[in-house]
């Protein structure tokens, strides 16, 4: 934050905010929250509450004076971040005057995560600990235009938002998954899977519908920070997240942050057929002399499904799909070596995916990492992308510094 002086009063009442704010939310059962009271007999000191703490926590945990820390939850209570417990509901102590109780409220404003994809636009919204309130899913067609795929996504947003009771001003973030190659202002510099999608400042189209920050990221890397948080990969900082099919793409974490790369185009391994000047992934799963669309994922299936029952061609298209899946998630581990791999998208509802791409990984890369089914599904993106508005507001609020999707500086 930079070196504190004399001059900077109002620089430092905001960081002591927020490191109270962050230790009431933080705010458990455990030791560091179980103290005796605001100066009471310990003996008789009331049961701890869950999500609550007293002064005297705040001052013991903070290290700041108690002066200081009454200070601040007046100040926090008045802004509506902070709420005071009554006292029964603190317990009852048998002498002395109870200890007064505060706990975070996380109901006092609300995040948003949106996925935008080539069939369907998702929304989840949540409270400010990420607790979700409410979901809505909108089917949408692949060829429909930017602007009529924005208008489905803001209706959906609208309706989610009434039938929650949640009113648009509370909303303190949105994050947004998006396929293609996101630069840092939300503007996709390149996308091959949407109409009219290529050079769509979308970051700025979305911020006429909200007045708060609005986070763009690609729908690969979104979905790696959702495993990461809550799915196959939770507790690994080394992650690579494929998404397994005819527009394969991937997200990547390294020592627990997202990796972008420099523009935004890392994990964009849909291109590594052309270092060969090889077939298009939709000429490999053909059965026919004709290439498949990518976007359509019945027809994917069909051929899946032929397979199964050993029609030669498609068996030998399969084949071909998978060695091709190996050759590109090989690229990633070899450059990477990420503890796991975590393998999403619609080929992961097809039989025969995982089991071949983990023994060729053992075959071809140096150190085989864990192989795992997304255990997120379809929720992934939308998942991750409420990730993102959780981590900004971690970061605006209770001066988290290490999330796992903040930028660096210029980026």
């Amino acid at each position: 934050m930079g070196r504190l002086t004399g001059g900077d009063p109002s620089l430092l009442r905001r960081i002591n905010s927020a490191v109270v704010l962050h230790a009431l939310r933080a705010a458990t059962v455990s030791p560091d929250f179980q103290d005796h009271g605001d100066g009471t007999d310990p003996d008789h000191a009331p049961e701890p509450v869950p999500g609550c703490a007293t002064l005297t926590d705040l001052t013991r945990v903070t290290g700041l004076s108690r002066p200081t820390v009454e200070g601040v939850v007046e100040g926090l209570t008045a802004d509506g971040l902070v709420v005071e417990m009554p006292a029964e509901e603190g317990g009852v102590r048998r002498q002395g005057r109870p200890a007064r109780r505060f706990r975070f409220r996380a109901e006092a404003g609300h995040l948003l995560g949106v996925e935008i994809g080539a069939h369907r636009v998702a929304a989840l919204l949540s409270d400010l600990d990420g607790r979700p309130l409410g979901s809505t899913v909108r089917e949408v067609s692949e060829k429909a235009s930017a602007d009529e795929r924005l208008e489905r996504v803001r209706t959906a947003v609208a309706d989610l938002l009434r039938r929650s009771g949640v009113a648009r001003y509370s909303l303190r973030a949105v994050g947004v998954g998006s396929p293609g190659i996101v630069e840092a202002d939300g503007t996709v510099h390149l996308c091959t899977a949407l109409p009219g999608w290529t050079g769509l400042r979308l970051g700025e189209r979305l911020r006429r519908s909200f007045r708060c920050p609005v986070l763009v990221e690609n729908d690969a890397n979104t979905a790696a920070v959702a495993e990461h948080w809550k799915g196959a990969a939770a507790g690994s900082d080394d992650v690579v997240y494929v998404v397994a099919g005819l527009s394969p793409g991937a997200g990547a974490l390294i020592g627990g942050r997202l990796h972008r790369g420099f523009g935004g185009a890392a994990g964009e391994i849909g291109a590594l057929h052309l270092l060969g000047r090889e077939a298009s992934p939709e000429e490999v799963l053909s059965t026919t002399d004709e290439p498949l669309n990518p976007l359509d994922e019945n027809q994917v299936a069909r051929v899946f499904a032929l397979a199964r029952a050993d029609d030669t061609r498609a068996r030998a298209a399969v084949d071909r799909f998978i060695r091709r899946l190996v050759h590109d998630v090989a690229a990633l581990v070899l450059a990477l070596d990420p503890e796991v791999v975590v393998v999403g998208g619609w080929a992961t509802g097809l039989d025969g995916i995982l089991d071949p791409l983990r023994d060729e990984l053992a075959r071809y890369c140096l150190r085989p990492p864990q192989v795992a089914q997304s255990l997120l599904g379809e929720a992934a993106v939308v998942t991750g992308a409420l990730r993102l508005a959780l981590d900004h507001v971690e970061e605006e609020l209770f001066a988290v510094e290490s999330t796992v999707t903040a930028r660096r500086a210029g980026h």
